[in-house]
């Protein structure tokens, strides 16, 4: 029989990979308590510095998905896809996508979260709609997919529920950066959530989990291997994050341009990742028609308009605003401008209240950060390049030094040269 502490040890001095059945051990003695969370968190640290082999991070999925339930969507009519980023400032992507790749004939079952530091959330954006909920039963979730096309909501309680302990502990112990305890964490929720196909865009750069391109590369990977395994047709895209994606970081803000996303009036950078994904998702699942053409129609806005009513909200009820509003940023020179950093924007958006320190802090719906200009846009010197917003006076000083590093905003006296945000495709 295996035991904790030689199991710390074996991964600590990495004399060789755990086995199957020592996997399966661990992750049955930590649910019944016979492991207890500091040792779970030392072995979670050694797997940070020494990773976990194919064979390792296979079986510590599978031990992950079948600590739960999962969702059986074989009743729903229509092939199945989902959508899973890894994070980034400004990416709204999922509020528009499910909807759209729903009213081209697929359902597109998409269990979001909750932000966390300078990332929003997909959940916490949808809240800012009155009446919408997040928390469906199982029922519930299957009967929105089946009558709409597209169900956006919370995780339920019984999926992967290891993944929701681990996490914790991660969180606490700076084990968070590992990729194959980052894949393991994203897959085994997917996998769990019953989609027979799974499209991720791993993001890189400034605003963006993976700073480098080859971390994220590795990460989508690892993940697309993941999904592979286990049968879930699984691709992977990763596109730049040096830049807010659209004009919008916030709530309600980011919903307000997702509405007019599907609208057909987009930003360029927004509708570029988004048509990308769709494109993917729907050749994942067999079907060939052009996303570009359900947005012209309306089809895309009437299936999002579907979606939030089988959720209790609204989709023409008023959004709510900020109380107060500064602009912020001057432009350092005149001239193009060339970088406005993700993270920093990201940063000013959280201390205004748009995001959170921990997961149980509240969020603010009306606060954020409209980007004025964009890289690319002439600016004269002392322009203000944001507008920001909050519920509180006193959020904005922290967020305006957020905003005061070197280098946040550039300048040149020329035009920057257009840039792909697709960088590179994985799988598939």
């Amino acid at each position: 029989m295996p035991d904790v502490v030689s199991l710390i040890r074996t991964k600590r001095d990495n004399t060789r990979p755990l086995t199957d059945r020592e996997i399966g051990w661990l992750f049955a003695a930590y649910a019944s308590g016979e492991v207890a969370d500091e040792q779970m968190a030392a072995l979670l640290m050694a797997v940070y510095f020494n990773g976990l082999n194919g064979a390792e991070l296979r079986a510590w999925t599978g031990e992950m998905i079948a600590s739960g339930e999962t969702l059986d969507l074989t009743g729903i009519g229509k092939p199945t896809v989902d959508k899973h980023s890894t994070g980034g400032v400004g990416d709204k992507v999922s509020l528009i996508l499910a909807p759209l790749v729903a009213s081209c004939g697929a359902a597109v079952p998409q269990l979001s979260g909750r932000g966390l530091g300078h990332t929003g959330g997909t959940l916490d954006k949808l809240e800012s709609i009155p009446g919408w909920r997040a928390s469906l039963s199982n029922d519930e979730l299957k009967a929105v997919l089946k009558s709409t096309g597209a169900v956006i909501a919370a995780a339920g309680s019984g999926l992967a529920p290891a993944d929701r302990r681990l996490y914790a502990l991660r969180d606490v112990t700076g084990t968070v950066e590992s990729i194959p305890l980052i894949a393991s964490s994203i897959m085994s929720k997917k996998i769990a959530e019953g989609t027979s196909a799974l499209v991720l865009d791993v993001k890189t750069g400034s605003g963006a989990f993976m700073k480098h391109e080859e971390q994220a590369i590795e990460l989508a990977r690892t993940m697309v291997s993941l999904g592979e395994e286990r049968g879930v047709g699984t691709r992977a895209i990763v596109t730049r994050m040096d830049t807010p994606l659209g004009r919008n970081v916030g709530n309600a803000l980011e919903v307000q341009e997702s509405v007019a996303a599907l609208s057909g009036e987009g930003p360029d950078d927004l509708m570029e990742v988004t048509y990308a994904l769709a494109e993917h998702m729907l050749a994942l699942v067999g079907i060939d028609t052009d996303p570009r053409a359900a947005i012209a129609s309306g089809r895309a806005l009437d299936t999002y308009k579907e979606m939030i009513r089988a959720q209790g909200g609204d989709p023409d009820a008023p959004l709510p605003k900020a109380p107060h509003e500064v602009e912020a940023l001057p432009a350092p020179a005149t001239g193009w401008l060339t970088k406005l950093d993700a993270l920093a924007v990201g940063v000013a958006a959280w201390r205004l209240g748009a995001g959170r320190a921990r997961k149980e802090d509240e969020v603010s719906q009306t606060a954020g950060v409209r980007c004025l200009a964009k890289p690319g846009d002439r600016v004269q010197e002392g322009q203000p390049l944001l507008a920001l917003y909050a519920d509180d006076l006193a959020r904005f000083g922290p967020a305006i030094e957020a905003l005061q590093a070197a280098g946040v905003a550039e300048v040149a006296s020329e035009p920057p040269p257009p840039v792909t945000l697709i960088l590179r495709q994985v799988g598939g």
